[in-house]
């Protein structure tokens, strides 16, 4: 039994052997039959092969030249191609049709193998070379990193990103809280609303990144983690979209269409004219609705409101659904002057500002009211932060003695407003001693009356842009309106009594109840604004008491008291 078994093992030894020896032998005398001659032109052949013009290029980073190192043109074959008729040239068809097949499929094997050696050797060169590369570029960046706070005032860190971030998450989640279905996750709605409070808080106070407390970052974080629930919740984008532009083409449209009243009285001289330049709907809305509110004549006053061309619509919709009374008010924009784009836009942007109270193109309209009003002889000028608590009447039957501008001094040491020439001009310049005197009274701005007919007969825009130019050649005087409404008007402006205008209620915790009853208008100067969580709270009842909290416009807004 064991002698079977061995010859039954010898056997299949010597099969595996023949079957493992055959093929040699047969291709040992196959490749005998191919002559000297045969042999050259099957390695010619391999030399002379056509590649493709249209190749895949492999390079993705241009590589170094080399004296001594001459690379062939990367090109990838499919096998197909190595079959085809076009893929060699003449001597390459004469040797085909001699060759067996099976050498055919030899030689194309070996083709796909040098050229598989071949990309694998680049690839590995090209990761090699760029790894340098990247290390040469990370240097380099780094260098330069190094280097830019020495040529810049402003390094990368302090850019303004998250002030952006913070405006795109207000954008997002009103629109979320718009958008959600009546009913639906009303605690999410109320968690986006709350969330939105916070921010509105901090993005009132803070103009750059450098402004933001930990606790501000910290609310970024917790809107971005609301704002990704509602997104999982009401995920329908498109349909989102569509309704938001079909509002501002309607918000748009809307205004164009509806006129505001009484529009044949916006440039009749003898009437009471009124002017605003602001982008705050509400700040508008509680001047505009305190002067008419304590107007003996409100039939008489006309307002012109004056904004940007991004809050027009949204300005123009609230009073034409909002409209003041008997009052007469008309909406323009900026874009509507097209003098002011040659006369002042240029120059604008030669600020160094960041604050948009100093480099705003409203801010500075006030010098331009001749250009603005071209058919009025008076108007009064009121900034955006004032309540009006007295009929005002009597203010255009001031004598101004010749001069342009009527306003109040704060010029008188001890008080709050107390300002002198010399804290925002600078007299160490050899040319400001010659024009202005330091101890000149200043003045306020906020609620002014201006002749403009004497204005153009004195040339003051012309003035007005002298001395702005000349500022940006030489530090003059501290960046903003006021210091150049000091010397525009330098001479040029008759003293108001204290009573037609009280400062200080933006800055100043020290203001008397008495004196602010008694003021025909108050202003809340400074960075804590009535309108803001910062501001002063016992200043705040004069300016809230004029905003109708129950609008259904400020309801959705989550404006509140």
């Amino acid at each position: 039994m064991k002698q079977v078994r061995q010859w039954q093992r010898i056997c299949i030894l010597s099969l595996l052997t023949v079957s493992v020896f055959a093929p040699i032998v047969l291709v040992s005398h196959r490749l005998k039959a191919l002559t000297s001659t045969g042999r050259r032109e099957f390695i010619e052949d391999l030399s002379t092969i056509k590649f493709r013009t249209d190749g895949l290029k492999l390079n993705a980073i241009q590589q170094e030249d080399g004296k001594d190192l001459r690379e062939p043109k990367l090109v990838i074959y499919k096998d197909k191609e190595f079959n085809s008729v076009d893929s060699v040239n003449t001597s390459s068809e004469n040797l085909d049709s001699n060759l067996p097949r099976s050498y055919e499929d030899l030689n194309v094997s070996v083709i796909k193998s040098v050229s598989e050696i071949y990309l694998e050797e680049k690839e590995k060169s090209e990761k090699s070379q760029q790894k340098t590369i990247l290390r040469s570029d990370e240097k380099e960046q780094y260098s330069q990193r190094s280097v830019q706070p020495d040529q810049n005032k402003r390094s990368p860190l302090h850019t303004d990103d998250k002030i952006k971030e913070m405006k795109d998450q207000l954008i997002r989640a009103k629109a979320y809280v718009n958008f959600a279905p009546p009913g639906s996750n009303a605690h999410l709605v109320k968690e986006l609303r709350t969330r939105i409070k916070e921010l509105e808080r901090a993005a009132g106070v803070a103009s750059r990144d450098s402004d933001l407390s930990r606790s501000v970052l910290q609310k970024i974080k917790s809107m971005e983690v609301s704002l990704s629930k509602a997104s999982q919740i009401f995920d329908d984008c498109p349909a989102m979209a569509t309704k938001l532009r079909a509002m501002t083409y309607n918000a748009e449209e809307q205004p164009e269409e509806r006129q505001l009243p009484n529009q044949q009285k916006l440039h009749d001289p003898s009437l009471y004219h009124y002017a605003v330049f602001s982008d705050n709907v509400l700040a508008c809305a509680v001047v505009i609705n305190s002067t008419v509110t304590f107007a003996t004549e409100p039939e008489k006053i006309v307002f012109h409101v004056v904004t940007d061309s991004l809050n027009l619509p949204a300005i123009s919709m609230w009073f034409l659904v909002n409209p003041p009374g008997k009052a007469t008010i008309q909406i323009e924009s900026t874009d509507s002057f097209d003098w002011l784009s040659s006369k002042y836009n240029a120059t604008l942007k030669k600020q160094n500002s960041h604050d948009v109270r100093f480099n705003s193109a409203l801010n500075h309209l006030r010098f331009y009211l001749p250009d603005v009003f071209p058919e009025l002889d008076k108007i009064v000028l009121f900034d955006h932060d004032v309540v009006v608590q007295r009929d005002l009447s009597r203010l255009w039957s001031i004598n101004m003695k010749g001069k342009v501008n009527a306003a109040v001094e704060t010029c008188q040491e001890g008080e709050a407003s107390f300002r002198r020439m010399d804290m925002f001009i600078n007299f160490s310049d050899t040319l400001v001693p010659k024009k202005f005197d330091a101890k000149a009274c200043t003045w306020a701005f906020g609620m002014n009356l201006f002749d403009l007919q004497v204005w153009r007969r004195r040339n003051l825009t012309s003035v007005y842009h002298k001395y702005l130019q000349l500022g940006y050649k030489r530090p003059l005087w501290k960046a903003g309106s006021l210091p150049l409404g000091w010397v525009t008007f330098y001479n040029q402006t008759v003293a108001l009594n204290k009573r037609w205008h009280l400062l200080g209620l933006g800055y100043d915790s020290g203001v008397g109840r008495g004196d602010i009853e008694r003021a025909a208008v108050i202003h809340y100067d400074g960075v804590m604004k009535p309108w803001l969580d910062i501001g002063i709270a016992k200043y705040k009842g004069y300016w809230s008491k004029h905003v109708d909290y129950h609008n259904p416009y400020l309801l959705q807004c989550n404006i509140h008291e």
